[in-house]
């Protein structure tokens, strides 16, 4: 596997709130890693300074070797290679699915509407939501909408796909849906950085689950390692909060 994204000495504050210590983090191309851990521990956080919605107050960001915190780097150009999906979905509520799906494509891509049209009903398709292409994101559940968020993402044929409590906002009989759109997704070989409290999610899709506490990555691992053999105290007391909590 080839080393895509590469994260050292990263840190970042707000105010006097150190929210992350020295984060070290590498993501091969192709690799699923989900990140865990309480509310408060950093996780957002992360996701949104690797994507620089959050600018780091000191570290580097390596993407494919370069780093994009160094000046002059074209930052437009790097937020391409990179989907989002947030937790409370984010779709232009004045268009429809098809629409949300394209904009993107035509004004930042600059692809022509036929092509961006093509490959927004490639990706509806993959996330089931090619039947409510004329709905607007009113029409829709909160499951219905965040698989259009999902394939809105992939319309932009990303390297990396970062997803952001995807199902958070959601009702629980919504919840699986979208978690399915995802474990899909995963047997792709797309690269995706997920923060989720579905922990029997994490435990499914991961090549490497991450728990982080109080701003640092605690443990990393396979999610047998994480799940069944944690080597860190505080490992073990989140997993057994969080599963008896689950049950």
């Amino acid at each position: 596997m080839s080393e895509i994204i590469k994260i050292e000495h990263l840190k970042k504050n707000f105010g006097h709130n150190e929210v992350l210590k020295d984060i070290h983090l590498t993501v091969d191309k192709g690799e699923v890693v989900t990140i865990i851990g309480s509310s408060g521990s950093g996780k957002s956080t992360l996701l949104r300074c690797i994507n620089l919605l959050e600018k780091p107050n000191d570290g580097k960001i390596y993407y494919k070797d370069e780093n994009v915190l160094a000046p002059n780097y074209n930052l437009p150009k790097y937020r391409t290679h990179l989907g989002m999906v947030f937790q409370q979905f984010n779709l232009f509520n004045n268009m429809n699915v098809l629409e949300n799906c394209m904009t993107g494509q035509v004004t930042v891509l600059k692809r022509s509407r036929e092509e961006a049209k093509k490959t927004a009903m490639e990706n509806l398709k993959k996330v089931g939501m090619e039947r409510f292409v004329d709905a607007k994101p009113s029409q829709l559940s909160g499951g219905q909408k965040q698989r259009v968020a999902i394939g809105r993402a992939l319309s932009m044929n990303p390297d990396v796909m970062l997803f952001d409590e995807p199902t958070s906002a959601l009702d629980p009989e919504m919840v699986g849906e979208v978690l399915k759109t995802m474990k899909d997704l995963a047997h792709t070989g797309l690269t995706m950085i997920i923060v989720t409290h579905e922990m029997n999610f994490a435990r499914d899709v991961s090549d490497r689950v991450i728990f982080m506490d109080k701003g640092v990555i605690a443990e990393s691992g396979t999610a047998e390692d994480i799940f069944v053999h944690p080597k860190e105290e505080r490992t073990r007391q989140f997993l057994q909060r969080i599963l008896n909590v689950s049950k």
